[in-house]
């Protein structure tokens, strides 16, 4: 007997507040079947994602968060691609020791280079040699690339993230899944959904261009939902965080070198973040950050480290060992300590002390040389009269095939105004799963477990 095909939304930042301006996915959800999601520490992409296709925690798993200090080599990283980075039972080996031939489609969830899935397509910019980024994305089978970008054209990188970040590359994506839905079916189909990542973050959850953005994305989702039930697929959708209203930052790298922990080296006047030599930093994703020791074996260097972070406004906990242990965060790649962000707080990655000795990549969408995150690339500098036209000049000068920088984003980072990374305080605030399936989830109302999500699709695909 087949498997029951399934299509698998992963919409960034859903809850069940939103679902009020979302008619399409709340009547998936009124016909079918909702359940609130309790998600995982911390409530970032990778992490989350990690646990609903493993069935495991993060100190299982390794995913630790979007990103984190790869001891081995000394480095900060965050979004790296390949799925050898993810450790456990993966989603689609279960099925196939049930189901073996069990198909399976990425589009553009997390870590998909390099895992055992049929079908993948995953965001990859093209690096040139002379230092150029241009949009692309990468694809197994390598064909389905040139397709795809003849059907829909390139993939739209600079509105998948970045100041120009909107709804034009959730809607290439719906299309390229309907696409591979038509001509190449597989049992499963997971297809991630940014959009609302990006006006949450940047304005908050309860500002009306917020719920703009949740409306819109809702009506580009009609003719994947409208073909997914003609097709005879079970809809799941779900998300991996709510995104709650913030009002101020930790600047919890500042602290830790104004009391003498934190390390930097200078080049050409610009300051860069010393992980080698410092005997504490801390790589903020969010509203967690990883707070690394160099000497951990040293009590009183932890204790040291304590007495820096410790009634540091805006930090609401800070997990050592049991506290990681409690919340399944005991990786070896997580920080010797571990802090949580009050509500309304969220932790930047600053170090520098003077903006004028920040590094250059600092007012450039770098997602991968910041040693951490940084939703300040949502914006363009508001501080800058001129920001568009150097941004204009930049663009101009891409295009003739030259070197450019597109500096424009603020060093200053009170415009955010939504966050997400720790647990939610209300169920309201939090993710939600929603299945097309009438009684498919908990009868009971009870929040479903991230660690469930992997059982509970297989379950719906008739494999348990």
């Amino acid at each position: 007997m087949a498997p029951r095909r399934l299509l698998v939304l992963d919409v960034v930042g859903l809850t069940p507040r939103l679902l009020a301006h979302m008619p399409n996915l709340r009547e998936l959800a009124e016909t079918g079947d909702r359940a609130p999601l309790k998600t995982v520490l911390p409530a970032v992409t990778c992490a989350a994602q990690s646990t609903f296709l493993t069935g495991a925690l993060p100190a299982e798993h390794g995913i630790v968060g979007n990103g984190w200090y790869f001891r081995e080599q000394g480095e900060v990283l965050l979004w790296r691609q390949h799925n050898g980075l993810v450790g456990g039972d993966k989603l689609w080996d279960a099925a196939r020791r049930v189901h073996p031939g069990y198909t399976v489609t990425n589009v553009c969830w997390w870590y998909a280079m390099g895992a055992d899935t049929d079908i993948t397509v995953t965001p990859r910019p093209v690096y040139y040699a002379d230092g150029r980024k241009e949009p692309d994305c990468y694809t197994r089978p390598t064909a389905l690339r040139d397709e795809l970008t003849e059907k829909f054209g390139t993939f739209p990188l600079f509105h998948f993230w970045g100041p120009g970040a909107d709804l034009t590359s959730s809607r290439w994506i719906i299309d390229a899944t309907r696409h591979l839905m038509r001509t190449r079916p597989t049992d499963l189909t997971l297809c991630y959904l940014p959009h609302l990542d990006y006006d949450l973050q940047r304005y908050g959850p309860d500002d009306p261009r917020s719920h703009a953005a949740a409306t819109a994305l809702d009506t580009a989702l009609v003719p994947l939902l409208d073909e997914a039930r003609a097709a005879g697929a079970t809809i799941v959708a779900l998300s991996e965080y709510g995104i709650t209203r913030v009002s101020r930052t930790v600047d919890i790298n500042r602290a830790l070198r104004r009391a003498g922990l934190l390390e930097v080296h200078t080049q050409d006047g610009m300051e860069y973040l010393d992980p080698w030599t410092s005997r504490a930093f801390a790589v903020a994703d969010h509203q967690l950050a990883h707070v690394y020791i160099r000497r951990p074996g040293d009590p009183g260097e932890t204790a040291a480290v304590r007495e820096a972070l410790t009634g540091l406004p805006g930090i609401a906990e800070l997990l050592d060992d049991e506290g990681k242990k409690a919340h399944g965060l005991d990786h070896p790649r997580s920080g010797e300590l571990v802090a949580v962000a009050e509500p309304d707080a969220w932790f930047t990655y600053y170090y520098w002390l003077d903006d004028a000795r920040a590094p250059d990549f600092a007012r450039l969408v770098e997602i991968h040389r910041k040693p951490g995150y940084d939703p300040a690339e949502l914006f363009m500098d508001p501080e800058d009269p001129y920001v568009r036209l150097r941004a204009g000049a930049a663009l101009a000068r891409k295009k003739l095939g030259m070197r450019y920088r597109m500096a424009v984003v603020p060093l200053d980072p009170s415009p955010v105004r939504g966050s997400h990374g720790r647990l939610p305080d209300r169920e309201e605030d939090g993710p939600v799963l929603i299945c097309s399936r009438p009684g498919a989830l908990r009868a009971d109302g009870r929040p479903v477990e991230a660690t469930a999500v992997k059982p509970l699709l297989l379950r719906l695909a008739g494999l348990t």
